[in-house]
Protein backbone atom coordinates (compact mmCIF):
# COMPACT_ATOMS: atom_id res chain seq x y z
CA UNK A 1 0.00 0.00 0.00
CA UNK A 2 1.43 3.31 -0.99
CA UNK A 3 1.14 6.37 1.24
CA UNK A 4 0.93 9.84 -0.12
CA UNK A 5 3.98 11.91 0.53
CA UNK A 6 3.50 15.20 2.33
CA UNK A 7 4.19 18.17 0.12
CA UNK A 8 6.95 20.46 1.36
CA UNK A 9 5.88 24.10 1.50
CA UNK A 10 8.52 26.84 1.52
CA UNK A 11 7.54 30.26 2.83
CA UNK A 12 9.35 33.04 0.89
CA UNK A 13 11.17 34.34 3.95
CA UNK A 14 14.95 34.56 4.01
CA UNK A 15 16.02 35.83 7.43
CA UNK A 16 19.15 37.92 7.58
CA UNK A 17 22.06 36.33 9.48
CA UNK A 18 21.41 38.25 12.68
CA UNK A 19 17.79 37.11 12.77
CA UNK A 20 18.62 33.55 11.75
CA UNK A 21 21.52 32.98 14.13
CA UNK A 22 20.55 35.11 17.13
CA UNK A 23 17.10 36.65 17.30
CA UNK A 24 14.84 33.84 16.09
CA UNK A 25 16.49 31.23 18.37
CA UNK A 26 16.14 33.63 21.31
CA UNK A 27 12.45 34.23 20.56
CA UNK A 28 11.91 30.47 20.46
CA UNK A 29 13.44 30.00 23.90
CA UNK A 30 11.86 32.92 25.77
CA UNK A 31 8.24 33.55 26.60
CA UNK A 32 8.62 37.34 26.77
CA UNK A 33 10.97 39.38 24.60
CA UNK A 34 11.78 43.02 23.85
CA UNK A 35 13.45 44.08 20.61
CA UNK A 36 14.72 47.67 20.39
CA UNK A 37 16.07 48.40 16.95
CA UNK A 38 16.69 51.15 14.42
CA UNK A 39 14.38 51.99 11.55
CA UNK A 40 14.48 49.55 8.60
CA UNK A 41 15.89 46.81 10.82
CA UNK A 42 13.20 44.37 9.70
CA UNK A 43 11.31 44.08 12.99
CA UNK A 44 7.91 43.67 11.35
CA UNK A 45 8.97 41.10 8.77
CA UNK A 46 10.89 39.07 11.32
CA UNK A 47 8.15 38.98 13.94
CA UNK A 48 5.34 38.38 11.43
CA UNK A 49 7.19 35.29 10.23
CA UNK A 50 7.68 34.21 13.83
CA UNK A 51 3.89 34.45 14.24
CA UNK A 52 3.33 32.35 11.14
CA UNK A 53 5.76 29.67 12.26
CA UNK A 54 4.28 29.44 15.77
CA UNK A 55 0.74 29.27 14.42
CA UNK A 56 1.56 26.55 11.88
CA UNK A 57 3.37 24.49 14.52
CA UNK A 58 0.62 24.85 17.13
CA UNK A 59 -1.33 21.59 17.38
CA UNK A 60 -3.86 22.85 19.91
CA UNK A 61 -7.47 23.45 18.98
CA UNK A 62 -8.11 26.85 17.37
CA UNK A 63 -4.84 28.74 18.04
CA UNK A 64 -5.12 32.53 18.21
CA UNK A 65 -2.37 35.08 17.59
CA UNK A 66 -2.34 38.88 17.36
CA UNK A 67 -0.15 41.51 15.79
CA UNK A 68 -0.96 44.82 17.53
CA UNK A 69 0.12 48.30 16.40
CA UNK A 70 -0.95 51.65 17.93
CA UNK A 71 -3.71 52.19 15.33
CA UNK A 72 -5.70 49.78 13.18
CA UNK A 73 -4.96 51.60 9.93
CA UNK A 74 -1.28 51.67 10.86
CA UNK A 75 -1.34 47.95 11.69
CA UNK A 76 -2.97 47.20 8.36
CA UNK A 77 -0.48 49.33 6.46
CA UNK A 78 2.56 47.89 8.24
CA UNK A 79 1.83 44.21 8.67
CA UNK A 80 -1.23 43.04 6.71
CA UNK A 81 0.43 42.79 3.31
CA UNK A 82 3.43 41.03 4.82
CA UNK A 83 1.15 38.50 6.50
CA UNK A 84 -0.73 37.79 3.27
CA UNK A 85 2.45 37.58 1.21
CA UNK A 86 4.27 35.13 3.45
CA UNK A 87 1.23 32.85 3.84
CA UNK A 88 -0.07 32.87 0.27
CA UNK A 89 1.90 29.70 -0.58
CA UNK A 90 0.15 27.67 2.14
CA UNK A 91 -2.79 25.68 0.68
CA UNK A 92 -6.20 26.30 2.23
CA UNK A 93 -5.34 29.62 3.88
CA UNK A 94 -8.40 31.85 4.22
CA UNK A 95 -8.05 35.64 4.13
CA UNK A 96 -10.60 37.86 5.85
CA UNK A 97 -10.09 41.41 4.59
CA UNK A 98 -12.81 43.01 6.70
CA UNK A 99 -11.68 41.65 10.08
CA UNK A 100 -8.00 41.45 9.11
CA UNK A 101 -7.15 37.87 9.95
CA UNK A 102 -5.55 34.89 8.26
CA UNK A 103 -7.00 31.45 9.03
CA UNK A 104 -5.07 28.25 8.47
CA UNK A 105 -6.73 24.90 7.74
CA UNK A 106 -8.01 23.20 10.88
CA UNK A 107 -6.58 19.96 12.22
CA UNK A 108 -9.81 19.32 14.13
CA UNK A 109 -13.18 18.41 12.65
CA UNK A 110 -15.67 21.22 13.18
CA UNK A 111 -13.17 23.65 14.75
CA UNK A 112 -11.70 26.77 13.23
CA UNK A 113 -8.07 26.69 12.22
CA UNK A 114 -5.31 28.78 13.68
CA UNK A 115 -5.78 32.51 13.17
CA UNK A 116 -3.45 35.48 13.09
CA UNK A 117 -5.19 38.82 13.62
CA UNK A 118 -3.98 42.32 12.73
CA UNK A 119 -5.32 44.64 15.44
CA UNK A 120 -5.04 48.32 16.36
CA UNK A 121 -4.53 49.32 19.99
CA UNK A 122 -7.10 52.05 19.38
CA UNK A 123 -9.69 49.26 19.35
CA UNK A 124 -8.71 47.38 22.54
CA UNK A 125 -12.07 45.63 22.80
CA UNK A 126 -10.96 43.43 19.89
CA UNK A 127 -8.42 41.89 22.26
CA UNK A 128 -10.71 41.39 25.24
CA UNK A 129 -12.65 38.33 26.22
CA UNK A 130 -10.57 35.68 24.47
CA UNK A 131 -7.29 33.84 24.80
CA UNK A 132 -4.12 34.46 22.82
CA UNK A 133 -1.38 31.94 22.13
CA UNK A 134 1.01 34.73 21.25
CA UNK A 135 1.13 38.44 20.47
CA UNK A 136 3.37 41.08 18.94
CA UNK A 137 3.10 44.64 20.34
CA UNK A 138 4.63 46.91 17.72
CA UNK A 139 5.74 50.50 18.51
CA UNK A 140 4.88 49.91 22.16
CA UNK A 141 6.00 53.46 22.98
CA UNK A 142 2.79 54.69 21.33
CA UNK A 143 0.46 52.13 22.94
CA UNK A 144 -1.30 52.75 26.23
CA UNK A 145 0.49 50.87 29.00
CA UNK A 146 -2.84 49.59 30.30
CA UNK A 147 -3.30 47.48 27.16
CA UNK A 148 -0.55 45.14 28.30
CA UNK A 149 -1.44 45.14 32.00
CA UNK A 150 -5.21 44.91 31.71
CA UNK A 151 -5.87 43.18 28.39
CA UNK A 152 -2.99 41.36 26.70
CA UNK A 153 -1.18 39.87 29.69
CA UNK A 154 -4.33 38.30 31.23
CA UNK A 155 -5.37 36.90 27.84
CA UNK A 156 -2.07 35.01 27.54
CA UNK A 157 -2.64 33.09 30.77
CA UNK A 158 -4.99 30.37 29.45
CA UNK A 159 -2.51 29.04 26.87
CA UNK A 160 0.73 30.10 28.56
CA UNK A 161 1.04 32.49 25.64
CA UNK A 162 4.08 34.54 24.69
CA UNK A 163 4.57 38.18 23.74
CA UNK A 164 7.19 40.21 21.88
CA UNK A 165 7.50 43.99 22.27
CA UNK A 166 9.16 45.70 19.32
CA UNK A 167 9.88 49.30 18.47
CA UNK A 168 12.24 52.23 18.12
CA UNK A 169 12.71 54.60 21.10
CA UNK A 170 10.41 57.60 21.36
CA UNK A 171 11.57 59.12 24.62
CA UNK A 172 11.48 57.66 28.10
CA UNK A 173 8.12 55.97 28.44
CA UNK A 174 6.57 52.52 28.88
CA UNK A 175 8.68 51.06 26.06
CA UNK A 176 11.79 52.15 27.93
CA UNK A 177 10.31 50.66 31.11
CA UNK A 178 9.56 47.29 29.52
CA UNK A 179 13.06 47.26 28.00
CA UNK A 180 14.59 47.90 31.41
CA UNK A 181 12.39 45.19 32.90
CA UNK A 182 13.56 42.73 30.27
CA UNK A 183 17.16 43.60 31.06
CA UNK A 184 16.58 42.82 34.74
CA UNK A 185 14.50 39.67 34.38
CA UNK A 186 16.62 36.56 33.71
CA UNK A 187 13.77 34.76 31.94
CA UNK A 188 13.10 37.63 29.50
CA UNK A 189 15.01 38.20 26.28
CA UNK A 190 16.00 41.70 25.23
CA UNK A 191 18.23 43.14 22.57
CA UNK A 192 19.12 46.52 21.10
CA UNK A 193 20.50 46.96 17.61
CA UNK A 194 21.71 50.33 16.37
CA UNK A 195 22.26 51.31 12.77
CA UNK A 196 26.02 50.99 13.07
CA UNK A 197 25.96 47.45 14.47
CA UNK A 198 23.10 45.52 12.88
CA UNK A 199 24.69 44.92 9.47
CA UNK A 200 21.72 46.37 7.58
CA UNK A 201 23.76 49.41 6.51
CA UNK A 202 27.10 47.62 6.28
CA UNK A 203 28.82 47.03 2.91
CA UNK A 204 26.93 44.17 1.33
CA UNK A 205 24.03 44.68 3.76
CA UNK A 206 20.40 44.95 2.72
CA UNK A 207 20.51 48.77 2.48
CA UNK A 208 24.22 49.55 2.48
CA UNK A 209 26.28 52.47 3.85
CA UNK A 210 25.19 54.99 1.22
CA UNK A 211 21.56 54.77 2.36
CA UNK A 212 22.64 55.36 5.96
CA UNK A 213 24.62 58.42 4.91
CA UNK A 214 21.66 59.73 2.91
CA UNK A 215 19.28 59.22 5.85
CA UNK A 216 21.61 60.99 8.26
CA UNK A 217 21.97 63.91 5.87
CA UNK A 218 18.19 64.34 5.70
CA UNK A 219 17.40 63.83 9.42
CA UNK A 220 17.77 66.09 12.44
CA UNK A 221 20.38 65.33 15.09
CA UNK A 222 17.61 64.26 17.46
CA UNK A 223 16.08 62.03 14.80
CA UNK A 224 19.42 60.38 14.10
CA UNK A 225 20.02 59.66 17.78
CA UNK A 226 16.52 58.30 18.27
CA UNK A 227 15.64 56.56 15.02
CA UNK A 228 19.04 55.23 14.01
CA UNK A 229 21.02 54.93 17.24
CA UNK A 230 18.19 53.95 19.59
CA UNK A 231 18.79 56.71 22.14
CA UNK A 232 15.89 56.78 24.59
CA UNK A 233 16.99 60.22 25.83
CA UNK A 234 17.13 61.83 22.40
CA UNK A 235 13.78 63.59 22.72
CA UNK A 236 13.97 64.11 26.48
CA UNK A 237 15.46 67.61 26.52
CA UNK A 238 12.15 69.08 27.67
CA UNK A 239 11.10 66.29 30.04
CA UNK A 240 10.97 67.73 33.56
CA UNK A 241 11.71 64.45 35.36
CA UNK A 242 13.90 61.97 33.51
CA UNK A 243 13.75 58.22 33.79
CA UNK A 244 17.26 58.24 35.24
CA UNK A 245 16.05 60.39 38.15
CA UNK A 246 13.13 58.07 38.74
CA UNK A 247 15.25 54.92 38.52
CA UNK A 248 17.74 56.36 41.03
CA UNK A 249 14.92 57.35 43.40
CA UNK A 250 13.49 53.83 43.28
CA UNK A 251 16.83 52.49 44.50
CA UNK A 252 16.95 54.75 47.55
CA UNK A 253 16.44 52.95 50.87
CA UNK A 254 16.01 54.68 54.22
CA UNK A 255 15.67 53.47 57.78
CA UNK A 256 12.90 54.77 59.96
CA UNK A 257 15.36 56.76 62.01
CA UNK A 258 16.25 58.71 58.86
CA UNK A 259 12.80 60.26 58.62
CA UNK A 260 11.94 60.74 62.33
CA UNK A 261 10.57 64.21 62.85
CA UNK A 262 9.82 64.78 59.17
CA UNK A 263 6.21 65.86 58.58
CA UNK A 264 3.71 63.31 57.32
CA UNK A 265 1.79 64.49 54.26
CA UNK A 266 -1.05 63.11 52.16
CA UNK A 267 -1.50 64.12 48.53
CA UNK A 268 -4.95 63.42 47.11
CA UNK A 269 -5.84 63.61 43.41
CA UNK A 270 -9.52 63.29 42.55
CA UNK A 271 -10.65 61.87 39.20
CA UNK A 272 -11.64 64.41 36.56
CA UNK A 273 -13.21 62.19 33.92
CA UNK A 274 -14.91 58.82 33.75
CA UNK A 275 -11.83 56.72 33.06
CA UNK A 276 -9.43 58.67 35.28
CA UNK A 277 -8.38 57.48 38.72
CA UNK A 278 -8.47 58.81 42.26
CA UNK A 279 -5.15 58.45 44.04
CA UNK A 280 -3.78 58.96 47.55
CA UNK A 281 -0.05 59.14 48.25
CA UNK A 282 1.68 59.14 51.61
CA UNK A 283 5.01 60.91 52.03
CA UNK A 284 7.22 61.47 55.04
CA UNK A 285 10.36 63.44 54.39
CA UNK A 286 12.47 61.69 51.78
CA UNK A 287 10.23 58.61 51.62
CA UNK A 288 7.18 58.35 49.35
CA UNK A 289 4.99 55.29 49.86
CA UNK A 290 3.15 53.31 47.22
CA UNK A 291 0.06 55.30 46.13
CA UNK A 292 -3.38 53.84 46.61
CA UNK A 293 -5.38 54.06 43.40
CA UNK A 294 -9.16 53.83 43.06
CA UNK A 295 -11.12 53.39 39.84
CA UNK A 296 -14.80 54.20 39.23
CA UNK A 297 -15.40 55.41 42.78
CA UNK A 298 -17.92 58.04 43.90
CA UNK A 299 -16.87 61.14 45.82
CA UNK A 300 -18.60 59.90 48.96
CA UNK A 301 -16.87 56.52 48.83
CA UNK A 302 -13.55 58.14 48.07
CA UNK A 303 -13.99 60.54 50.98
CA UNK A 304 -14.50 57.52 53.24
CA UNK A 305 -11.28 55.94 51.94
CA UNK A 306 -9.43 59.22 52.48
CA UNK A 307 -10.69 59.48 56.06
CA UNK A 308 -9.46 55.96 56.69
CA UNK A 309 -6.03 56.98 55.35
CA UNK A 310 -6.01 60.02 57.63
CA UNK A 311 -6.85 57.87 60.65
CA UNK A 312 -4.17 55.32 59.77
CA UNK A 313 -1.35 57.67 58.76
CA UNK A 314 -2.11 60.60 61.09
CA UNK A 315 -0.70 63.18 58.66
CA UNK A 316 0.38 66.70 59.55
CA UNK A 317 -1.14 67.99 56.30
CA UNK A 318 -3.64 66.74 53.73
CA UNK A 319 -3.57 68.43 50.33
CA UNK A 320 -6.55 67.70 48.06
CA UNK A 321 -6.88 68.66 44.42
CA UNK A 322 -9.82 71.04 44.25
CA UNK A 323 -10.38 70.64 40.51
CA UNK A 324 -12.93 67.84 40.99
CA UNK A 325 -12.50 67.32 44.69
CA UNK A 326 -15.07 69.75 46.08
CA UNK A 327 -17.37 66.99 47.25
CA UNK A 328 -14.51 65.08 48.88
CA UNK A 329 -13.24 68.23 50.60
CA UNK A 330 -16.70 69.19 51.86
CA UNK A 331 -17.39 65.70 53.21
CA UNK A 332 -14.09 65.54 55.10
CA UNK A 333 -14.66 68.95 56.65
CA UNK A 334 -18.23 68.03 57.51
CA UNK A 335 -16.88 65.12 59.55
CA UNK A 336 -14.31 67.29 61.31
CA UNK A 337 -11.18 66.47 59.29
CA UNK A 338 -8.90 69.33 58.32
CA UNK A 339 -7.84 69.27 54.66
CA UNK A 340 -6.29 71.91 52.42
CA UNK A 341 -7.66 72.42 48.95
CA UNK A 342 -5.15 73.00 46.18
CA UNK A 343 -5.91 74.38 42.74
CA UNK A 344 -3.48 73.16 40.09
CA UNK A 345 -4.18 76.33 38.12
CA UNK A 346 -3.84 78.56 41.17
CA UNK A 347 -1.12 81.07 41.95
CA UNK A 348 2.32 79.69 42.79
CA UNK A 349 4.16 80.69 45.95
CA UNK A 350 6.89 81.91 43.61
CA UNK A 351 4.86 83.53 40.80
CA UNK A 352 7.98 84.99 39.22
CA UNK A 353 9.28 81.49 38.51
CA UNK A 354 6.18 79.40 37.82
CA UNK A 355 3.06 79.97 35.73
CA UNK A 356 0.85 78.15 38.24
CA UNK A 357 0.80 75.93 41.30
CA UNK A 358 1.01 72.72 39.26
CA UNK A 359 4.35 73.66 37.69
CA UNK A 360 5.67 74.68 41.08
CA UNK A 361 4.63 71.40 42.75
CA UNK A 362 6.11 69.25 40.01
CA UNK A 363 9.39 71.15 40.06
CA UNK A 364 9.53 70.82 43.85
CA UNK A 365 9.02 67.07 43.39
CA UNK A 366 11.90 66.98 40.90
CA UNK A 367 14.18 68.80 43.35
CA UNK A 368 13.12 66.38 46.11
CA UNK A 369 14.22 63.44 43.94
CA UNK A 370 17.54 65.10 43.24
CA UNK A 371 17.99 65.66 46.98
CA UNK A 372 17.61 61.93 47.62
CA UNK A 373 13.86 61.27 47.57
CA UNK A 374 12.85 57.61 47.61
CA UNK A 375 10.10 56.30 45.31
CA UNK A 376 8.12 53.04 45.32
CA UNK A 377 8.87 50.74 42.40
CA UNK A 378 5.47 51.20 40.77
CA UNK A 379 5.46 51.11 36.94
CA UNK A 380 2.37 53.28 36.58
CA UNK A 381 3.86 55.99 38.81
CA UNK A 382 7.24 55.88 37.10
CA UNK A 383 5.73 56.16 33.63
CA UNK A 384 3.57 59.12 34.65
CA UNK A 385 6.45 60.94 36.32
CA UNK A 386 8.51 61.03 33.12
CA UNK A 387 5.61 62.01 30.87
CA UNK A 388 4.99 65.79 31.28
CA UNK A 389 7.04 68.13 29.15
CA UNK A 390 7.91 71.64 30.29
CA UNK A 391 8.51 74.98 28.61
CA UNK A 392 8.71 78.66 29.52
CA UNK A 393 6.36 81.54 28.87
CA UNK A 394 7.28 85.04 27.66
CA UNK A 395 8.17 86.03 31.24
CA UNK A 396 10.56 83.05 31.51
CA UNK A 397 8.25 81.25 33.96
CA UNK A 398 8.11 77.46 33.90
CA UNK A 399 4.92 75.82 32.70
CA UNK A 400 3.96 72.17 32.31
CA UNK A 401 2.27 70.44 29.43
CA UNK A 402 -1.52 70.60 30.13
CA UNK A 403 -3.09 67.46 31.54
CA UNK A 404 -5.56 67.42 28.67
CA UNK A 405 -2.71 67.30 26.16
CA UNK A 406 -1.00 64.53 28.12
CA UNK A 407 -4.20 62.53 28.13
CA UNK A 408 -4.57 63.03 24.39
CA UNK A 409 -0.98 61.89 23.88
CA UNK A 410 -0.83 58.82 26.14
CA UNK A 411 -4.51 58.06 26.70
CA UNK A 412 -4.70 58.88 30.41
CA UNK A 413 -4.19 61.63 32.92
CA UNK A 414 -1.14 61.40 35.25
CA UNK A 415 -3.36 61.08 38.33
CA UNK A 416 -0.99 58.92 40.38
CA UNK A 417 1.99 61.21 39.84
CA UNK A 418 -0.19 64.22 40.56
CA UNK A 419 -1.09 62.77 43.95
CA UNK A 420 2.61 62.65 44.83
CA UNK A 421 3.15 66.16 43.46
CA UNK A 422 0.36 67.41 45.73
CA UNK A 423 2.46 66.51 48.79
CA UNK A 424 4.66 69.44 47.75
CA UNK A 425 1.81 71.98 47.62
CA UNK A 426 2.94 74.10 50.58
CA UNK A 427 5.69 73.94 53.18
CA UNK A 428 4.89 71.66 56.11
CA UNK A 429 7.25 72.08 59.01
CA UNK A 430 8.68 69.34 61.23
CA UNK A 431 6.74 68.35 64.31
CA UNK A 432 7.49 66.37 67.44
CA UNK A 433 8.02 62.80 66.24
CA UNK A 434 4.94 60.70 66.89
CA UNK A 435 7.31 57.78 67.36
CA UNK A 436 8.82 59.52 70.35
CA UNK A 437 5.40 59.58 71.98
CA UNK A 438 4.03 56.19 70.96
CA UNK A 439 7.29 54.22 70.67
CA UNK A 440 8.35 52.10 67.73
CA UNK A 441 10.98 49.76 66.37
CA UNK A 442 14.09 50.87 64.55
CA UNK A 443 13.25 49.81 61.02
CA UNK A 444 11.35 51.53 58.26
CA UNK A 445 8.68 49.76 56.22
CA UNK A 446 8.29 51.82 53.07
CA UNK A 447 6.00 49.40 51.25
CA UNK A 448 8.04 49.21 48.11
CA UNK A 449 10.53 46.85 46.49
CA UNK A 450 13.70 48.65 45.32
CA UNK A 451 15.57 47.27 42.33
Amino acid sequence: MMTAQKKRITIPYRPEPLWKMTIHPALESHRFSVIVAHRRFGKTVGTVNHLIKKCVQNHRRSPMYAYVAPFRNQAKLIAWNYLKYYTHVIPGVRINESDLFIEFPSRYQGAQGGRIYIIGADHPDNLRGTYWDGAILDEYAQIKAELWDEVVRPSLADRNGWCIFIGTPKGQNQFYEIYQKARREPDWYCCMYRADESGVFAPGGRLGPKELDDMKRDMSEEGIRQELYCDFTASAFNILITIDMVTAACKKVYQKADILGAPRILGVDVARFGNDSCAITRRQGLVAYKPKVFHAISNMDFAARLIQEINDFRPDAVFVDSGRGEGVIDRCRQLGYEVTEVSFGGKALEPAHYVNKRAEMWDAMRKWMQAGGSLPDMPELKTELVTPEYSFDAANRMKLEPKEKIKERIGKSPDVADSLALTFSYPVYPVVPKEAVHGSGATCNTDYNPF
